[in-house]
C-alpha cells in the first residue's frame, strides 16, 4: 500500500513536472538546447563541458527552470551527436564516442554509414529513456533518505564526491588531487562565511565577493580548449566516409535491440554511482557484445564492422549519462565534467543539489526530469532526419570556430559585471587551463573544489560543533563511517587490483 502511494506521489509529480517543461517558452528551450548540443556533439573536440561552460553567462538573466531545461538539453543532445562525427570520420567529439568509432567507422568505410547511424540514434533514445524511468522512480527516494543526514554525513559525502571526481577524472590521484586543491583554495578567497573576515584577496575590491564560478568555468573550458587548439593541435587532414541512406535493414534491427537493452543495464549503474566516466560502461558494454554475438557475427567485429558494437556502446554512453542526474540531484555530487559545470549553473541561481532539492525545488527538479522524456523525442527526431545537416557542420574552418568561442566567452564575462578585473581574471584562468592540460591534469576537480569547498567548510564546523570539538563525531555516527570506509575503499582498492595484476604478470 505505501509502495502504490509513493508511486502515485511521483507520478503525480511527474505530470506537474510535464506542465511546466510542456510550456511554449520551455518547450523551445528544450530544442534549442538539444539542436545545440547535437551540433556541437558533431563539431570534434567541443564537448558539452565546454559549450555549457561557454552558455552560462548568457543564461544569468533566464528564469532557473528554463536555463536548467536548455542544459540539459546540450548535456545529452552533445552526446548523441558525438557519434556522427565517431562513424563518419573516425574522430571521438568526446571520449565516450571512442568506442562508438572504433566498429561504426568500419560500418562506414563498407558502406553502411546509414545503419550505424540509424544504430546509434535509436539506441541512444532507448537507453536514454529507460534511464530517464529510472531516474524519475529513484532520485526521491535516494533524496528521501539523504534528507535524513546531519552536518558530519554532509562533510563525508562532500569529501566522498572530491575523492570520486579527483580520482576517477583524472589519469593519476595525484593530478586529480592536485587539480581539487586548486579548486578548494580558490574557493577560500572573499569574506569568511562565520567572521566575515577579507581572506586571500590581496587588496583587490572584485575578489571581496569571491571568484565567480561562471567565470572560473567559462576560462577552464571554453577559453583553454580554444587557445589549446591554437598553441598545440596542428592542422588535421580528416576524410569523411560517405553517408549512405539512414536505413536499417531487419536483420540490423534483429542484431541491435538486444545490444540497446543490454547497454541500458550497463550504462544505468554507471550513472548511479558517484564514480564518473562514460568509458568503463562502453569498453564493458563493447566487450559484452563482443562475447555474446553468433560466431558469423562475432567476424565482422574489427573488419566490416559489426552493428552490436555501434549498438550497445552508444545505449550505455546515454544510459550513463542520464543516469548520472540521480548522484547530481540528490547528492550533489557530480561525475563528469559536463555535471561539474551543470553544479555551477544551479549555484549561480542560488540553488545547492542535494538531498533538500527535491523539497526546496520540486517543481524545477520535477520540470528538469520531464524535459529529460521530451529532450529524447525531440533528439530522435533531429538526429534521424536532419544527419545530413549536422554533417555539414563540419566544414566551418577550425580557426572560425576557436576565434568564435573566445569572443563569445570574453562578451559573455564583461557582460555580468561589466568588470575589466574580470577579463584579465579570466585569460588568467585560461592560461592556466592550457597549462593543466598540456600536463594531464583534469580541469573538473577546479570546479568541484570551488562549489563544495565552502559548503564543505560549513558543514566540517557544524560537525566539530555537535562533536564538541571532537573528530570521533564522524566515526561514532553510523553513515558517517560507512562513508569514510567508502572513501577509504576508493582510494587504496584500484592499487591493490594494481598491484595483484601485475603480481599476476610477473607469476
Amino acid at each position: 500500500m505505501a509502495l502504490s502511494q509513493a508511486l502515485m506521489d511521483i507520478f503525480n509529480q511527474l505530470l506537474q513536472g510535464f506542465a511546466t517543461a510542456a510550456t511554449p517558452i520551455n518547450l523551445i528551450w528544450c530544442f534549442v538546447g538539444c539542436a545545440l548540443g547535437t551540433a556541437i556533439g558533431v563539431l570534434p573536440g567541443i564537448g558539452p563541458a565546454v559549450a555549457v561552460a561557454m552558455l552560462l553567462p548568457i543564461t544569468v538573466k533566464v528564469e532557473a527552470t528554463a536555463s536548467m531545461i536548455f542544459f540539459a538539453g546540450i548535456y545529452y543532445g552533445a552526446m548523441y551527436g558525438g557519434s556522427t562525427t565517431s562513424i563518419l570520420l573516425n574522430t571521438p567529439g568526446e571520449t565516450a564516442s571512442m568506442v562508438t568509432a572504433m566498429e561504426g567507422n568500419r560500418m562506414a568505410k563498407s558502406g553502411r554509414a546509414g545503419a550505424a547511424l540509424a544504430t546509434a540514434a535509436i539506441g541512444s533514445f532507448v537507453a536514454g529513456s529507460i534511464a530517464t524511468v529510472m531516474v524519475t522512480l529513484f532520485a526521491p527516494i535516494v533524496a528521501d533518505l539523504a534528507v535524513k543526514l546531519g552536518p558530519p554525513e554532509y562533510f563525508m559525502l562532500m569529501l566522498l564526491a572530491f575523492t570520486t571526481v579527483s580520482a576517477v577524472l583524472g589519469k593519476s590521484t595525484v593530478r586529480g588531487m592536485t587539480a581539487l586543491f586548486v579548486g578548494l583554495a580558490a574557493g577560500l578567497v572573499g569574506l569568511d562565511q562565520i567572521s566575515a573576515q577579507a581572506r586571500y584577496t590581496g587588496g583587490v575590491p572584485e575578489l571581496l565577493d569571491g571568484i565567480e564560478i561562471v567565470l572560473v568555468a567559462v576560462g577552464l573550458f571554453a577559453v583553454a580548449e580554444a587557445m589549446y587548439a591554437v598553441l598545440y593541435e596542428g592542422r588535421i587532414v580528416e576524410s569523411q566516409n560517405k553517408l549512405s541512406r539512414v536505413h536499417m535493414t531487419k536483420r540490423d534491427w534483429r542484431r541491435s535491440w538486444p545490444a540497446w537493452l543490454r547497454g541500458a543495464a550497463i550504462g544505468v549503474p554507471f550513472g548511479c554511482i558517484p564514480a564518473g566516466g562514460t568509458e568503463i560502461p562502453t569498453f564493458l558494454s563493447y566487450a559484452t557484445e563482443k562475447k555474446m554475438a553468433k560466431p558469423e557475427d562475432r567476424a565482422e567485429f574489427g573488419k566490416a564492422g559489426a552493428i552490436e558494437g555501434v549498438a550497445g556502446p552508444e545505449a550505455a554512453n546515454n544510459a550513463t549519462v542520464t543516469a548520472a542526474m540521480i548522484p547530481l540531484l540528490t547528492l550533489g555530487i557530480p561525475t563528469s565534467n559536463t555535471t561539474a559545470i551543470l553544479l555551477g549553473a544551479f549555484q549561480n541561481y542560488g540553488i545547492q543539489p542535494g538531498p533538500q532539492l527535491f523539497t526546496t525545488s520540486s517543481s524545477l527538479v520535477w520540470a528538469l526530469i520531464a524535459s529529460l522524456y521530451i529532450g529524447n523525442v525531440m533528439l530522435l527526431v533531429l538526429n534521424l532526419p536532419l544527419v545530413g545537416l549536422w554533417v555539414k557542420l563540419l566544414k566551418i574552418p577550425k580557426p572560425y570556430l576557436y576565434a568564435g568561442i573566445l569572443i563569445f566567452a570574453t562578451v559573455g564575462v564583461y557582460g555580468m559585471r561589466q568588470s575589466a578585473f574580470d577579463l584579465f581574471l579570466l585569460y588568467g584562468i585560461g592560461v592556466l587551463g592550457v597549462v593543466m592540460r598540456r600536463f594531464d591534469f583534469p580541469t573538473a576537480p577546479v570546479v568541484v573544489g570551488m562549489i563544495l569547498g565552502p559548503l564543505a567548510e560549513a558543514q566540517l564546523r557544524n560537525a566539530m560543533s555537535i562533536g564538541e570539538g571532537s573528530a570521533m563525531v564522524f566515526i561514532q555516527r553510523p553513515v558517517s563511517l560507512i562513508l569514510i570506509v567508502v572513501v577509504v575503499a576508493i582510494l587504496v582498492l584500484p592499487r591493490l587490483a594494481k598491484r595483484w595484476v601485475a603480481r599476476k604478470a610477473l607469476a
